[in-house]
């Protein structure tokens, strides 16, 4: 592995002598030198050099190291800045901490304190500065993408998030289908050791864990009765009851659930319980269909080509606008997730730079993620062209939506008759687009 390259340290001191001192000690280490004798050069050494690292004296002549600081802050909020000082008091200490000083020396300067200081700042640099990276690489992933008006009004809700107080609160999401009803109780509110077979720790709930932030309950519609209540009460009174405590515990959190049932007939059936619907039906949000809004599919298919080619370090491919317009044509009754999977493989199996129309499997938007494929001869094999992965990615398609038929949609009986972990089918129903509504 390649060593990082260090970087630019700017060094604000009115002091000839201690920038000459400093200077000899990190150009021996490596590191790139910028000097300032005054906090007004400083700050415009700042815009040229770029510096990873300041090392600023506290007093100066006209503007001194504190109000330096306050200036870089204001500017950078995430640049170190460790401050200097020949008059070191604990009160100018406490001060500079609170200005955001990330830490302090005192002159005259140790060698050794000098760069166990510096590799520490630079480090810290670097950790903040991955985790803004990260920041914006998990917005610009879940980023709604469309010019639709049906999702232009969806866009509200992601930008009431990312402007709430809770922003930079934690964001936990529940796919409360891929839990089984068994352990549902104990992932959304956490156990006790001991507090069921299995349970050999404590174990904290998602609704703690998003303490102060949110919750994203997803296919809320398929909870069991027992855990509505129990989130009915998390609403309700802000408590939470971990499996086989003896007390509940306060959470403040904000839930947003999200399901493709319709709740009021579930309400009708029993099966949900209707002052838990009108708890999470406050501001209720219609996330439209693909089909419903095709204008909206050039860009999700430019977003997702580069999206994907970017992951995974492949060369830029464009999609041609022939191209375009067969996907913009097809059902897509998996919807987004069903279009994505689609971009990607014809990304993959393209050899060149841009994907035409001619690239673009016969049976997309309809097979094998939409539509079961129409049986051959067999046996019940999907009939059709297309590459060898895409046949067997539609016969196990068209097995496991059979098979799920046969046990009356039951996952876990499905799972132990086609001997598979039940993870592993619940994998494959979220992969291929598999649910009752459209394939039962």
């Amino acid at each position: 592995m390649a060593a990082r390259s260090k970087p630019t340290v700017l060094v604000v001191d009115d002091e000839a002598d201690i920038r000459s001192s400093i200077r000899m000690i990190l150009e021996y280490e490596g590191y790139a030198l910028v000097e300032a004798a005054t906090g007004e050069d400083g700050l415009e050494a700042l815009d040229r050099a770029r510096p990873g690292v300041v090392l600023l004296d506290i007093k100066m002549p006209r503007m001194d190291g504190l109000e330096v600081l306050a200036r870089i802050r204001q500017r950078d909020p995430s640049l170190p800045v460790v401050m200097i000082s020949g008059h070191g008091t604990i009160q100018t200490a406490v001060e500079a901490t609170r200005l955001g000083a990330f830490d302090f020396m005192e002159k005259p300067l140790e060698r050794e304190r000098v760069l166990l200081v510096l590799r520490n700042a630079v480090e810290r640099g670097r950790l903040e500065s991955e985790n803004r990276d990260l920041k914006l690489s998990f917005e610009e992933r879940f980023t709604m993408i469309g010019t639709s008006p049906a999702m232009k009004a969806v866009l509200v809700a992601r930008a009431i998030h990312r402007n709430s107080p809770r922003a930079s609160r934690p964001f936990v999401k529940v796919n409360c289908a891929a839990i089984p009803e068994e352990l549902i109780e104990s992932e959304l509110f956490g156990h006790e050791k001991g507090s069921f077979t299995g349970a050999l720790r404590d174990q904290t709930g998602k609704f703690a864990q998003a303490d102060g932030g949110t919750i994203f309950l997803d296919e809320v519609g398929d909870m069991s009765g027992r855990t509505q209540a129990k989130v009915l009460r998390a609403l309700q009174d802000g408590e939470i009851e971990p499996v086989g405590a003896a007390k509940s515990f306060v959470v403040d959190v904000r839930v947003i659930a999200a399901t493709n049932k319709r709740l009021e007939d579930e309400i009708a059936a029993g099966r949900f319980r209707e002052d838990l619907f009108y708890r999470l039906n406050v501001v209720p949000i219609h996330i439209p269909a693909l089909r419903e809004r095709r204008e909206d599919i050039p860009a999700l298919v430019g977003w997702f080509a580069e999206a994907f080619c970017r992951e995974n370090g492949l060369k830029p491919k464009t999609i041609a606008a022939d191209a375009v317009e067969v996907l913009s044509r097809a059902p897509w009754r998996g919807n987004v997730r069903e279009l994505r999977n689609a971009v990607e493989r014809m990304i993959i199996m393209t050899p060149r730079d841009t994907v035409r129309a001619s690239d673009v499997p016969p049976q997309v938007g309809t097979s094998p993620v939409a539509e079961p494929a129409p049986a051959g001869p067999a046996g019940g094999a999907p009939a059709g062209g297309g590459t060898l992965q895409e046949f067997k990615d539609a016969s196990e398609r068209t097995f496991i939506v059979q098979k799920l038929k046969e046990h009356d949609w039951n996952v876990a009986a499905t799972a132990k008759a086609i001997d598979t972990p039940r993870s592993n089918l619940y994998k494959k129903l979220e992969t291929y687009g598999i649910r009752r509504e459209t394939d039962g």
